[in-house]
């Protein structure tokens, strides 16, 4: 079971990581022309696009989720937690 440390660790790693949402744009997927890519962040909180080399479409299109799903997971854990120790002091 992870900790609340553990928990506030990979929160900080996602929020020292650049701006979301991030989006995966796959060569002949979702464009016609250049590499596959990563964009990070919209509008003015736009910032470097994330390339790899020797990912797969599903490593791009994981990796760009993750941004979104992470805070989402984190939330998930912390409320069923909360639910748990609230059930628990009811018995």
């Amino acid at each position: 079971m992870l900790t609340e440390r553990e928990l506030t660790e990979i929160e900080i790693r996602l929020n020292k990581s650049q701006n979301g949402p991030w989006k995966a744009y796959i060569e002949g997927r979702d464009q016609e022309s250049g590499s596959s890519f990563i964009m990070t962040g919209t509008g003015e909180n736009r910032q470097v696009d994330i390339e790899m080399i020797g990912a797969t479409i599903a490593d791009y299109d994981f990796i760009a989720n993750a941004k979104q799903d992470i805070p989402k997971l984190i939330n998930e854990i912390r409320e069923l937690k909360k639910l748990t120790r609230n059930n628990t002091k009811q018995l």
